[in-house]
């Protein structure tokens, strides 16, 4: 997907199911947009905006999944 291209429903569905098996697989936002680029050539600009917006509507979930990496990275 490149930045100019118009964005449909379907690709924020991929995204934000891609984004899904990266927190599976407990990567960071940078690893996932990373990982997206290099492998679905995806936009990182586009994962983070579509990382964000998941942020937003699953707030408690973000706060106890970015604890968790904090403690994954300190050990």
């Amino acid at each position: 997907m490149s930045s100019s291209s118009p964005v449909s429903r379907s690709d924020i569905e991929l995204v934000h199911h891609l984004i899904e098996r990266c927190l599976l697989m407990k990567m960071s936002r940078e690893e996932c947009m990373e990982a997206l680029a290099k492998h679905a050539h995806i936009d990182p600009v586009f994962t983070m905006t579509v990382w964000s917006e998941l942020e937003k509507a699953n707030k408690e979930f973000f706060s106890a999944y970015n604890t968790s990496q904090k403690k994954d990275g300190s050990q």
